[in-house]
Protein backbone atom coordinates (compact mmCIF):
# COMPACT_ATOMS: atom_id res chain seq x y z
CA UNK A 1 0.00 0.00 0.00
CA UNK A 2 1.29 3.32 -1.10
CA UNK A 3 0.32 5.36 2.25
CA UNK A 4 2.70 8.66 0.62
CA UNK A 5 -0.16 8.87 -2.70
CA UNK A 6 -2.86 8.21 -0.17
CA UNK A 7 -1.62 11.23 1.89
CA UNK A 8 -0.40 13.44 -1.01
CA UNK A 9 -3.88 12.30 -2.65
CA UNK A 10 -5.60 13.87 0.67
CA UNK A 11 -3.89 17.62 0.95
CA UNK A 12 -4.77 18.34 -2.57
CA UNK A 13 -8.39 16.90 -2.37
CA UNK A 14 -8.37 19.46 1.09
CA UNK A 15 -6.90 22.29 -1.36
CA UNK A 16 -9.86 21.66 -4.00
CA UNK A 17 -12.17 20.38 -2.15
CA UNK A 18 -15.01 20.30 -4.97
CA UNK A 19 -17.03 17.95 -6.83
CA UNK A 20 -15.64 18.99 -10.19
CA UNK A 21 -12.21 18.23 -8.82
CA UNK A 22 -13.02 14.66 -7.46
CA UNK A 23 -15.03 13.96 -10.95
CA UNK A 24 -11.69 15.08 -12.41
CA UNK A 25 -9.45 12.85 -10.02
CA UNK A 26 -11.86 9.66 -9.67
CA UNK A 27 -9.98 7.22 -11.18
CA UNK A 28 -7.13 8.21 -8.77
CA UNK A 29 -8.74 8.53 -5.98
CA UNK A 30 -10.35 4.84 -6.47
CA UNK A 31 -7.21 3.40 -7.08
CA UNK A 32 -6.32 4.91 -3.82
CA UNK A 33 -9.53 3.00 -2.18
CA UNK A 34 -9.20 -0.18 -3.92
CA UNK A 35 -5.45 -0.31 -2.46
CA UNK A 36 -6.59 0.47 1.31
CA UNK A 37 -9.15 -1.87 0.93
CA UNK A 38 -6.97 -4.93 0.00
CA UNK A 39 -4.45 -3.72 2.63
CA UNK A 40 -7.14 -3.72 5.49
CA UNK A 41 -8.39 -6.75 4.20
CA UNK A 42 -4.26 -8.23 4.91
CA UNK A 43 -4.50 -6.28 8.22
CA UNK A 44 -7.90 -8.23 8.86
CA UNK A 45 -6.97 -11.67 8.76
CA UNK A 46 -4.06 -10.76 11.08
CA UNK A 47 -6.35 -9.33 13.61
CA UNK A 48 -8.63 -12.42 13.29
CA UNK A 49 -5.53 -14.50 13.98
CA UNK A 50 -4.81 -12.31 17.65
CA UNK A 51 -8.22 -12.89 18.64
CA UNK A 52 -10.72 -15.75 18.87
CA UNK A 53 -13.73 -13.52 19.26
CA UNK A 54 -12.63 -11.25 16.17
CA UNK A 55 -15.48 -10.23 13.88
CA UNK A 56 -14.18 -10.50 10.12
CA UNK A 57 -14.37 -7.00 8.48
CA UNK A 58 -14.07 -6.79 4.84
CA UNK A 59 -12.14 -3.76 3.81
CA UNK A 60 -15.05 -2.73 1.27
CA UNK A 61 -17.33 -2.72 4.28
CA UNK A 62 -14.97 -1.16 6.96
CA UNK A 63 -13.65 1.75 4.86
CA UNK A 64 -15.67 4.98 5.43
CA UNK A 65 -17.62 6.78 2.97
CA UNK A 66 -14.97 10.12 2.14
CA UNK A 67 -18.10 12.68 1.72
CA UNK A 68 -18.90 14.97 4.71
CA UNK A 69 -22.89 14.44 5.41
CA UNK A 70 -23.85 17.46 4.79
CA UNK A 71 -27.41 17.13 5.29
CA UNK A 72 -26.62 16.69 9.39
CA UNK A 73 -23.23 19.23 8.83
CA UNK A 74 -23.66 21.58 6.53
CA UNK A 75 -21.33 23.58 6.79
CA UNK A 76 -18.73 20.89 6.34
CA UNK A 77 -16.30 20.95 3.03
CA UNK A 78 -18.09 18.10 0.73
CA UNK A 79 -15.25 15.66 1.27
CA UNK A 80 -12.95 14.71 4.41
CA UNK A 81 -9.68 15.03 5.17
CA UNK A 82 -8.95 11.32 6.02
CA UNK A 83 -9.76 7.84 5.30
CA UNK A 84 -11.54 5.97 8.30
CA UNK A 85 -11.57 2.46 8.60
CA UNK A 86 -13.58 0.26 11.34
CA UNK A 87 -12.32 -3.14 11.37
CA UNK A 88 -14.09 -5.82 14.09
CA UNK A 89 -17.07 -4.38 13.15
CA UNK A 90 -20.03 -5.99 15.12
CA UNK A 91 -22.91 -4.18 15.90
CA UNK A 92 -23.34 -3.17 19.90
CA UNK A 93 -19.71 -3.98 19.98
CA UNK A 94 -16.50 -1.70 20.16
CA UNK A 95 -14.51 -1.54 16.74
CA UNK A 96 -11.26 -1.04 16.16
CA UNK A 97 -10.70 2.45 13.88
CA UNK A 98 -8.12 3.67 11.65
CA UNK A 99 -8.03 7.32 11.12
CA UNK A 100 -5.55 8.18 8.26
CA UNK A 101 -5.44 12.37 7.68
CA UNK A 102 -3.30 15.40 7.16
CA UNK A 103 -4.48 16.81 10.28
CA UNK A 104 -3.68 14.14 12.01
CA UNK A 105 -3.78 10.05 12.68
CA UNK A 106 -4.53 7.53 15.15
CA UNK A 107 -6.17 4.07 15.85
CA UNK A 108 -9.01 4.33 18.35
CA UNK A 109 -11.13 1.14 20.49
CA UNK A 110 -14.16 1.54 22.91
CA UNK A 111 -17.14 3.70 22.71
CA UNK A 112 -16.93 7.71 21.95
CA UNK A 113 -20.47 8.87 23.68
CA UNK A 114 -22.21 5.67 23.69
CA UNK A 115 -25.90 5.75 23.68
CA UNK A 116 -27.54 5.50 27.26
CA UNK A 117 -28.22 1.39 27.13
CA UNK A 118 -24.39 0.72 26.40
CA UNK A 119 -23.23 3.69 28.97
CA UNK A 120 -25.40 2.41 31.37
CA UNK A 121 -24.38 -1.29 31.34
CA UNK A 122 -20.90 -0.47 31.45
CA UNK A 123 -21.13 1.80 34.40
CA UNK A 124 -22.91 -1.34 35.87
CA UNK A 125 -20.32 -3.66 35.36
CA UNK A 126 -17.63 -0.90 36.66
CA UNK A 127 -20.43 -0.93 39.71
CA UNK A 128 -20.00 -4.58 40.17
CA UNK A 129 -16.29 -5.14 39.40
CA UNK A 130 -14.43 -2.00 39.00
CA UNK A 131 -11.52 -3.66 40.11
CA UNK A 132 -10.79 -5.87 37.13
CA UNK A 133 -11.44 -2.95 34.54
CA UNK A 134 -8.65 -0.63 36.72
CA UNK A 135 -6.18 -3.40 36.43
CA UNK A 136 -6.37 -3.84 32.49
CA UNK A 137 -6.69 0.52 32.34
CA UNK A 138 -3.32 0.74 35.21
CA UNK A 139 -1.40 -2.05 33.56
CA UNK A 140 1.91 -0.82 33.19
CA UNK A 141 2.08 -1.37 28.92
CA UNK A 142 -1.25 -0.51 28.62
CA UNK A 143 -0.58 3.24 30.21
CA UNK A 144 2.58 2.74 27.95
CA UNK A 145 0.43 2.09 25.09
CA UNK A 146 -2.45 4.57 25.23
CA UNK A 147 -1.57 7.22 28.34
CA UNK A 148 -5.34 5.69 29.27
CA UNK A 149 -8.90 6.45 28.23
CA UNK A 150 -9.64 8.95 26.11
CA UNK A 151 -9.84 12.58 28.09
CA UNK A 152 -13.79 13.30 26.96
CA UNK A 153 -16.61 15.29 29.14
CA UNK A 154 -16.88 13.65 32.53
CA UNK A 155 -20.21 14.20 34.67
CA UNK A 156 -19.84 17.13 37.25
CA UNK A 157 -21.59 14.55 39.68
CA UNK A 158 -22.37 10.73 39.98
CA UNK A 159 -24.57 9.65 37.15
CA UNK A 160 -28.40 8.39 38.63
CA UNK A 161 -28.06 5.39 41.01
CA UNK A 162 -24.96 5.75 42.22
CA UNK A 163 -23.30 7.40 45.77
CA UNK A 164 -21.00 10.48 45.09
CA UNK A 165 -18.84 7.94 47.76
CA UNK A 166 -18.34 5.31 45.46
CA UNK A 167 -15.06 3.94 44.99
CA UNK A 168 -15.11 4.04 41.40
CA UNK A 169 -16.75 7.00 41.12
CA UNK A 170 -13.97 9.00 38.37
CA UNK A 171 -14.50 5.81 36.10
CA UNK A 172 -18.44 6.13 37.17
CA UNK A 173 -18.45 9.66 35.64
CA UNK A 174 -16.89 8.98 32.53
CA UNK A 175 -18.88 9.68 29.23
CA UNK A 176 -16.65 8.20 26.64
CA UNK A 177 -14.53 4.59 27.30
CA UNK A 178 -12.25 4.48 24.87
CA UNK A 179 -8.36 4.63 24.10
CA UNK A 180 -6.44 6.04 21.42
CA UNK A 181 -2.74 6.33 19.78
CA UNK A 182 -1.58 9.12 18.04
CA UNK A 183 0.20 7.39 14.89
CA UNK A 184 2.64 9.81 12.61
CA UNK A 185 3.60 9.98 9.05
CA UNK A 186 6.73 8.65 9.54
CA UNK A 187 5.38 5.31 11.38
CA UNK A 188 2.53 4.83 8.85
CA UNK A 189 4.67 4.95 5.78
CA UNK A 190 7.12 1.84 7.55
CA UNK A 191 7.14 -1.33 5.80
CA UNK A 192 6.13 -2.76 9.90
CA UNK A 193 2.79 -0.50 9.76
CA UNK A 194 0.12 -3.36 9.85
CA UNK A 195 2.71 -5.49 12.64
CA UNK A 196 2.35 -1.86 14.82
CA UNK A 197 -1.46 -1.95 14.25
CA UNK A 198 -1.52 -5.62 15.59
CA UNK A 199 0.52 -5.35 18.42
CA UNK A 200 -1.92 -2.22 19.87
CA UNK A 201 -5.13 -4.02 19.25
CA UNK A 202 -3.32 -7.22 20.90
CA UNK A 203 -3.24 -4.62 24.18
CA UNK A 204 -6.63 -2.85 23.69
CA UNK A 205 -8.07 -6.44 23.67
CA UNK A 206 -8.67 -6.98 27.63
CA UNK A 207 -10.07 -3.50 27.37
CA UNK A 208 -12.30 -4.50 24.45
CA UNK A 209 -13.35 -7.71 25.87
CA UNK A 210 -14.14 -5.78 28.95
CA UNK A 211 -16.49 -3.40 27.84
CA UNK A 212 -18.15 -5.99 25.09
CA UNK A 213 -18.56 -8.12 27.92
CA UNK A 214 -20.02 -5.46 29.84
CA UNK A 215 -22.91 -4.67 27.31
CA UNK A 216 -23.73 -8.28 26.17
CA UNK A 217 -24.25 -10.00 30.17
Amino acid sequence: MDFKRLFSFLRELNKNNSKEWMDEHRKEYHHIRDSYILWLNELDIKLANVDENYAPTEGKKAINRINNNLMFHPNKPIYKDHFGAGLDDKPEKGDFYIHLGINGSFVAGGFYRPKKSILDSIRSAIDYNGGEFKEIIEKESFVQTFGGLVDDEKLKTAPKGFENDHQHIELLRNKTFAVQVDLTQEQILKNDFQEKLVEIYREMLPFQNYLNKAITV
